[in-house]
């Protein structure tokens, strides 16, 4: 007797902003496999070039690039990514093609956008991924909060990575006193998983993020490095073809790792030094370890998590520009982040998808 197995085909779609949303797909894109859906990959640049990493066997399309740009300076960040919003714009028209084209090219019966605006369909169940309903844009925070809700609006479901109650990791960023909006929060997300192991590393120094901020700051750290005695591991948060090792007195360099390696690498170290990008703080979370953060100048909502957590007691942060490594030491007069344990119920999240 032969079984016949119809696995719907899932488009899921990471936006290219640094690593951290590709990152975050990465549980998903496992659950979906364990659940017998069919995934399809599809972003583009150093995302694209992470997940073909992670999943060689999947099929991954490559979408047009969103040309997000950072300025050297921090402060002229908000007008550098509206200096390229026509071309952004641009993107996410050709994105919407493209996307159009593909529901019928690969038989797709579902979409799984992570902050791709134009990554979605109404012929077809399409979910929303974000923990920024709130966009943090200075003084035009109303506008860009306002435009970003209504996008979310157009689709299906949003998830949010976060818990709804206190205590969360968002704050105001991940939660509006009214919502109109088909929201679900699905509790933090994370590739990486606590394992009970010998401390190998006092310090793992982690780095993300667009250039030129991710270089500038790997600069400063290897300079600072210098004044730390204890054995450090540094992971650059670069994806190349080949992974490259490198040992500079007790200095362990990385230019990337796999998920595997990185699990590995988080749990056999005692603190990490980081910016306070979403997807890190998750994995901070899960794997339970206390951080030092310096936020992305400029980034809005890197410096808001990191006055957040460090007004709540959670964890230390300095100015990119004023970080010493003596700041390190601030650590141990904080509690770490909260522990919260979510199991995803990955079966009835898909559900969204099993309505014809």
């Amino acid at each position: 007797m032969n079984i016949i197995t119809n696995k719907k085909t899932i488009l899921i779609a990471p936006l290219n902003w640094g690593l951290g949303h590709a990152c975050r797909c990465i549980p998903i894109i496992n659950a979906l496999l364990e659940q017998q859906y069919k995934p399809i990959l599809a972003t583009d640049g150093a995302a694209l070039a992470l997940l073909k990493k992670e999943f060689p066997t999947l099929e991954i399309l490559e979408l047009p690039s969103y040309q997000i740009e950072y300025s050297e300076k921090g402060e002229n960040l908000k007008w550098q990514l509206l200096k390229n919003s026509l071309k952004t714009v641009k993107a996410i028209q050709q994105e919407k093609k493209i996307i159009k084209n593909w529901i019928e090219k690969y038989n797709i019966n579902g979409i799984i956008s992570d902050n791709r605006l134009g990554v979605f369909s109404n012929k077809v169940p399409s979910v929303y991924i974000t923990h920024q309903l709130n966009v943090l844009s200075g003084n035009t925070t109303w506008l860009t909060s306002k435009i970003h809700q209504n996008i979310i609006k157009k689709y299906t479901e949003c998830w949010v990575p976060d818990s709804k109650n206190t205590p969360n990791l968002t704050g105001e960023l991940g939660h509006l006193e009214k919502a109109n909006l088909n929201l679900k929060y699905i509790g933090p997300l994370s590739r990486l998983q606590k394992k009970e192991i010998d401390k190998k590393y006092d310090l793992m120094v982690l780095l993300s993020g667009p250039e030129p901020q991710r270089g500038i700051l790997e600069e400063k750290l290897k300079i600072e490095i210098l004044n730390f005695s204890g054995q450090t591991i540094f992971i650059k948060g670069v994806v190349e073809k080949n992974q490259i090792k490198e040992q500079v007195d007790n200095v362990t360099y990385y230019n990337f790792m796999s998920s595997i390696e990185l699990e590995q690498a988080f749990n056999e170290s005692e603190m990490v030094l980081c910016r306070s990008g979403y997807t890190t703080v998750m994995d901070l979370v899960k794997l339970r370890k206390k951080a030092f953060f310096i936020p992305t100048p400029g980034q809005y909502e890197q410096e808001y998590l990191a006055e957040k957590y460090k007004a709540e007691g959670l964890a230390p942060y300095a100015i990119q520009d004023d970080f010493t490594m003596e700041n390190i030491k601030e650590i141990d007069n904080y509690r770490g982040l909260p522990q919260i344990d979510s199991e995803i119920n990955w079966k009835c999240l898909f559900q969204v998808f099993e309505t014809e």
